[in-house]
């Protein structure tokens, strides 16, 4: 390609609305005559969903084979930076091989509820872990000369309705919760594109939303890449281009007309279409260059990173009485078809045709973790052969309805009796459950969080004659577990891809020592949630009336009791934490600090522990979460070693966001910096001053204005000390306080902010100063609050 303005230039207005469209579902389009090739695209996060050569079809029977990793829903779980941006490496290393450009991932969206029907394409329900694996995750890919999409920008957190939605969110939580994601991997990762998300945002379709993704995106945090819709997304393309959406996708050449005739009549300027086709032929160009030739990648060794990526996310729940790992003398029980066909990816777009899937059953013998004749199995449920490919899930979304109603009596009395009567003759048992791939997809919401009736009711017989039961869980976001106390050991596997059996078996037979924690909080029950009595929301929208507390920041807060905990998760080993050490006593406006804590492997064997870190501020001026993950290092340990952790704070990690500057405030007083084996588990905490200097929200005064804010001041001090007597006078003529309290004020009125009595008045505001003190009038209020506000 030559120079970019000069193909420009000599582009027609019709070629440059084309160039922000695609071609079909997949390539972008091409402009021939100017040498300006097609880039191509492919699903997803996890593996990749992509059709030999020039096939533009969204049907997973035509992918070709690739190798599936563990989906996000696992991987958030690793809180592990280096396994992802690995994991990124190898596939843009299968990218590269497959003649894709630009792998359409990650997904940084919050966990808002647990029924949403994509959680299992995202992280956590905190965006400190989304941003800094999101941002690993990029630069593992993108180092191999291939783009990602950041996605979905953003509020994108349901899929009911989720063509037409408006997520109604205040401003404050969008910078405080669902925005931090997004900012962290586009300053740090610069992904090549971000993907606009379907939903509306405050009335107004994302791919419209000139706010958020110019406003915002490009102008505030200097994106310079290019914006494309999700696929269908967009509704108006010259409002799209307007507001900075670049590419629609896919195909959308019937509507080129639309931005021709906007561009010819003056309702669209041609520099807005230049800017789009100047970032896409950037793209294009910077993306081309980087195609490498005669690409190759080794499939089984993708296959093992699978395997070790899998088996670093896996949650140990509970472990009582030691009943894990299993020793291959022991007789073993493996019951549910799950331990044969695991379900280890989710449905719809991201659904990858596997290179091999291999289960547990099979892994156990294969791998030598014990003799055949150690091992049993017993089917206990009926199989789920059906699989969700993108034409059930645009079934599904069209007839507004979830494939999920079969299983709800789904219980086989014979597979739970030959079940049992296996599990009474083994050492342990190990029941594999989960979620069917039917419950839970792209393009439905869950409708609760139960597991299927027949895999609760296979637990509940197992367990009444086998005490050694542990559980091992297949699912795409948290479940409610009421058997969760008649079980000794629950392994949380999650979505593991496709080496899913045997990564569970290194777990279960103690080859890997566990070290996934928790990256969503497991409540006790749905109706714990709390968004269950506004999700998913109406015709009228998603009103997000929780705000900022969502997950761990709400039951913590809350103080409701979970299932387990955000952060949560065991090894078999054990950890201690000590030597917490902040550098300074005070944190001044805009400084950082620096925090240091050892950690110590005290147990049997070598693992890794997970470090995080919380900060939990006094309570303020406005309400705030008990406690936040700032930031968090996962570190291994031989058996008796220690090693010392760093983390650097900077000031917007004790910060709010402040509505009224239009940036991040801070507000003074104490905050304790906490070090915590999960968000209800705080081992070690220490406390820092903060003084907010330059980072004090400005109060705009007002007559309103609450006389405490007035008296903050150093010129509302000067005020209140001239006028004070004058105060105390008028509040004893309307009996506020005693007149024998007023004549020992008057004679030393300083100590009048020290009696409990005025709290309540120093709340009221500024206007009734006039009413006390008879020698103030609105007029000299109204000059003083101009004063200050000037």
């Amino acid at each position: 390609m030559e120079n970019i303005k000069e193909i420009i230039r000599n582009m027609t207005i019709e070629e440059k609305a084309g160039l922000c469209s695609g071609e079909n579902d997949w390539f972008t389009k091409a402009v021939e005559r100017l040498g300006v090739p097609a880039v191509r695209m492919s699903d997803g996060p996890h593996g990749l969903r992509t059709q030999e050569a020039s096939e533009g079809s969204l049907l997973k029977e035509q992918s070709i084979k690739a190798v599936c990793f563990p989906a996000a829903c696992a991987t958030g779980n690793s809180f592990d930076p280096e396994l992802l941006k690995e994991m990124g490496e190898r596939l843009g290393q299968e990218s590269q091989a497959s003649d894709v450009q630009i792998l359409l991932g990650p997904g940084v969206n919050m966990k808002r509820n647990p029924l949403c029907g994509r959680n299992f394409e995202y992280f956590s329900e905190d965006p400190c872990v989304a941003g800094k694996l999101g941002t690993a995750f990029v630069k593992g890919v993108q180092s191999q000369g291939v783009g990602t999409s950041l996605k979905h920008f953003f509020a994108n957190n349901q899929e009911t309705r989720r063509m037409e939605i408006s997520s109604e969110v205040d401003e404050r939580t969008k910078r405080e919760y669902y925005l931090p994601a997004f900012e962290q991997v586009i300053k740090e990762a610069k992904p090549v594109t971000v993907m606009a998300a379907y939903n509306k945002i405050d009335g107004t379709f994302a791919t419209e939303s000139r706010k958020y993704l110019t406003d915002v995106l490009r102008k505030e945090w200097g994106y310079e890449g290019v914006v494309v819709s999700d696929w269908g997304a967009v509704h108006n393309r010259v409002k799209a281009v307007e507001a900075g959406t670049d590419i629609t996708m896919p195909s959308a050449t019937k509507t080129d007309r639309k931005l021709v005739e906007a561009v010819e009549k003056g309702e669209l300027a041609e520099s807005v279409l230049d800017e789009a086709c100047e970032r896409i032929l950037f793209m294009v160009k910077e993306l081309t260059e980087n195609k490498q030739e005669n690409v190759t990648f080794d499939y089984e060794s993708d296959h093992a990173f699978a395997r070790k990526v899998a088996a670093e996310s896996m949650v140990l729940l509970k472990n009582e009485d030691q009943i894990l790992p299993i020793s291959g003398r022991q007789k073993v029980a493996f019951i549910g078809a799950y331990a044969k066909n695991p379900r280890y990816q989710g449905g719809g777009s991201s659904h990858v045709n596997s290179y091999k899937v291999i289960g547990a059953y099979d892994a156990v013998i294969a791998e030598g973790f014990a003799e055949e004749n150690n091992l049993s199995y017993a089917d206990g449920y009926a199989p789920y052969t059906k699989e969700l490919d993108q034409s059930a899930v645009i079934e599904a979304v069209s007839n507004s309805a979830r494939p999920d109603d079969k299983f709800e009596n789904d219980v086989d009395e014979a597979l739970i009796i030959e079940a049992v009567s296996l599990a009474k003759e083994a050492d342990v048992a190990v029941i594999f459950a989960g979620l069917p791939e039917l419950m839970e997809s792209e393009g439905f919401d869950r409708k609760d969080m139960k597991m299927p009736e027949s895999h609760v009711r296979l637990i509940e017989a197992v367990t009444k004659s086998q005490p050694n039961t542990a559980v091992v869980l297949y699912n795409g976001s948290a479940i409610e577990l009421p058997w969760a106390n008649r079980v000794k050991a629950i392994l949380e596997a999650y979505l593991p891809g496709e080496a899913a059996g045997e990564a569970t078996v290194d777990i279960l037979y103690g080859k890997v020592n566990p070290s996934g924690h928790l990256a969503e909080s497991f409540p006790v029950r749905l109706e714990d949630n709390p968004s269950y009595l506004i999700f998913p929301g109406d015709k009228e929208g998603a009103n997000y009336n929780e705000r900022m507390f969502v997950g761990y920041r709400y039951y913590e807060s809350k103080k409701v009791d979970v299932r387990f905990p955000f952060g949560h998760g065991l090894s078999y080993t054990e950890f201690a934490f000590s030597n917490l050490h902040i550098e300074k006593e005070r944190l001044q406006g805009r400084d950082s600090v620096e925090v240091r804590v050892d950690v110590t492997n005290i147990g049997s064997r070598g693992g890794s522990e997970v470090v995080q870190l919380y900060v939990a501020p006094s309570k303020g001026s406005l309400p705030r979460p008990v406690r936040e993950l700032r930031d968090f290092e996962k570190v291994n340990l031989e058996v008796g070693e220690t090693k010392t952790v760093s983390f650097k704070l900077e000031s917007r990690d004790f910060a709010y966001w402040s509505v009224a500057k239009n940036d991040w405030a801070l507000e003074s007083g104490e905050c304790r910096i906490q070090i915590g084996r999960s968000s209800h588990d705080i081992v070690l905490e220490e406390s820092i001053s903060i003084d907010a200097g330059d980072m004090k929200e400005k109060v705009f005064f007002t007559l309103q204005t609450p006389m405490k804010e007035l008296f903050a001041t150093e010129r509302g001090k000067q005020f209140w000390d001239a006028r004070v007597c004058d105060f105390i006078r008028g509040v004893a003529a309307y009996g506020v306080i005693p007149a024998e309290a007023a004549e020992a004020l008057l004679a030393n009125p300083a100590v009048i902010s020290q009696m409990p009595q005025m709290d309540h008045l120093y709340m009221q505001s500024i206007s009734l100063i006039a009413a006390f003190c008879g020698n103030v009038d609105e007029e000299e209020l109204e000059a003083l609050c101009a004063e200050l506000n000037a």
